[in-house]
């Protein structure tokens, strides 16, 4: 075979591999967090599965109940994970209710467990007074749920913010792959807010998120 073939099916074969390596990352990142073990690891590699999709969600708690208009009710709501550069370390989940593109969930792996934060922006891309809030959690958690307290950064933010029902939260999230994913947020009062999307079906992929 002369030496210019042979250079041309060098190259092929070098950007197929490459190709076949980008294809299988998301799965190996999958499997060596099962191996690893941590519950953090599985529970972040099992979202990371879902990067690219996105799955229409309905609220299944909203308590307690107030004379005040609901700013979801009627609205679709669908979560779209992306911002999957680094599946090992972060995810970015734009939350969209309507035409309202304005939240992103941010989960980043820690040295010791995993961050949930709020990216809130407006439609200009500029951060909302109340953004890049939210805690880490306080315990291993399981492959299925993780809980986060509120962290001592977001308090002072409430709290300059005059949300002081707020510095009690906790959140959650809970992934059951192929079957749902939902969001929590809980207070002591009995605040309870939960939405669950269903992973057995895709929707459209909505707009990207403000500021992105």
């Amino acid at each position: 075979m002369p030496v210019q073939n042979k250079k041309v099916l060098l190259t092929a074969l070098v950007a197929t591999l490459i190709t076949l390596q980008g294809c299988e990352t998301e799965e190996k990142a999958t499997e060596a967090a099962k191996r690893n073990g941590q519950p953090a690891d599985i529970f972040l590699a099992n979202i990371a599965a879902l990067c690219g999709k996105a799955f229409s969600g309905r609220i299944v708690a909203n308590e307690p109940r107030t004379d005040q208009p609901d700013s979801f009710e009627g609205k679709a709501l669908v979560m779209h994970v992306r911002g999957c550069e680094e599946p090992a370390r972060q995810l970015r989940i734009p939350f969209h209710v309507g035409d309202d593109h304005s939240r992103t969930w941010v989960l980043t792996r820690t040295d010791n467990g995993l961050r949930l934060k709020h990216d809130h922006r407006h439609e200009d891309g500029s951060e909302d007074a109340v953004t890049m809030y939210g805690g880490e959690t306080s315990d291993p958690g399981s492959s299925t749920r993780q809980e986060f307290p509120v962290d001592a950064e977001s308090i002072a933010l409430f709290q300059r913010q005059g949300l002081g029902a707020s510095v009690e939260n906790t959140w959650a999230m809970e992934i059951h792959p192929g079957e749902m994913f939902a969001y929590e947020l809980t207070r002591p009062s009995g605040r309870r807010f939960r939405v669950e999307f269903d992973l057995t079906e895709e929707s459209d992929l909505p707009p990207p998120p403000w500021g992105s």
